[in-house]
């Protein structure tokens, strides 16, 4: 059975002041430095763990963590905060409950994490970021598998795709073992960008195609999995169909697929002037997972009430379980 998710905030409850990305300015954090940090951290991962409930609560077994969960994380080290026993006790408890009803948890770094960039500074950032999401998920006891999935983007393309996809590849070699055995990429929404066929051949060392790059030794060592974004394809398609680019990323998993699922806002508001791909409030579907059995992470601006509407007109109009065709 498909589980259907959402990201990070849970609208019900930020009404509630329950959040898990408080954070501060810069100047703050050099004035107050690492104990106003650690006092952060803990209220977002005490409201982390009170979010996972409610999910559990809403049967609700899939959720994509926020990156923000400890503010300024890239100037130190979890271990480095005046409360990390605390810290540490509250996402422990998270991936207790995780553990005990089998609760997927994943992060999605944000954009400027590039792992290809030519420039050596921001891949320098883009390790150490993914390096601390690693660190979370291990403090939370979460799988190293791409079923605790950390999804990133190549996201550019810097003038030459095929070196940019070697850079990629190469620098999976400055992952430690807890990113690397996580970490799975995405497709863009943007039409020079990197669509499911592209990633398939560079990242998974899967080819469909009987051509293949020079890069071929570097992809057939990469393997990691493609996360499809079905509205993202719409604008990288590259000739596959929907079901053939879902399942051309599913078979590069060894685990339960993840598949993107958003609405345009342009469509549901019915004007020309919004930017196709920003998401809409809530989805329609009907949401397809084409026979690949993957979980959904519905990424809606109305976040967990979209979840929740979503179920119950499927059920309503169905009364049965996943749409896989």
């Amino acid at each position: 059975m498909t589980r259907y998710g959402y990201a990070a905030m849970n609208t019900t409850l930020r009404e509630e002041g329950v959040r898990a990305n408080r954070g501060m300015r810069q100047a703050t954090f050099e004035e107050r430095g690492l104990p106003y940090a650690g006092e952060l951290a803990e209220r977002n991962c005490r409201d982390l763990r009170r979010i996972v409930e409610w999910n559990l609560d809403h049967d609700i077994r899939f959720y994509r963590i926020t990156s923000d969960l400890l503010p300024w994380y890239s100037q130190y080290d979890l271990g480095d905060l005046p409360n990390a026993a605390a810290v540490r006790e509250e996402l422990e408890a998270v991936g207790a409950l995780a553990a005990d009803h089998d609760v997927r948890l994943t992060f999605h770094p944000s954009h400027f994490v590039k792992l290809a960039s030519p420039d050596g500074s921001v891949v320098d950032n883009a390790v150490v970021d993914l390096e601390n999401h690693g660190a979370l998920m291990d403090a939370m006891g979460l799988s190293r598998t791409p079923y605790n999935a950390i999804n990133v983007h190549i996201g550019a393309h810097y003038g030459d795709k095929e070196a940019t996809g070697r850079r990629f590849c190469e620098n999976l070699d400055r992952l430690s073992e807890s990113v690397r055995s996580r970490l799975t990429v995405e497709n863009d929404d943007t039409e020079s960008l990197w669509s499911v066929s592209e990633l398939v051949d560079v990242v998974a060392g899967r080819s469909p195609t009987a051509h293949r790059t020079s890069s071929d030794d570097v992809a057939d060592e990469a393997g990691i999995p493609v996360t499809y974004d079905e509205l993202h394809h719409q604008f990288t398609h590259r000739g596959l169909s929907r079901r053939e680019a879902a399942r051309l990323a599913a078979d590069t998993w060894e685990t339960t697929p993840i598949i993107h699922y958003s609405e345009s806002r342009r469509l549901h508001a019915g004007d020309p002037t919004v930017r196709p791909q920003s998401h809409s409030d809530y989805v329609r579907g009907p949401i397809r997972t084409y026979g690949t059995g993957a979980d959904v992470m519905i990424e809606a601006k109305m976040k967990e009430r979209a979840v929740l509407r979503y179920r119950e007109r499927r059920t309503a109009a169905s009364g049965d379980g996943d749409v896989s065709r």
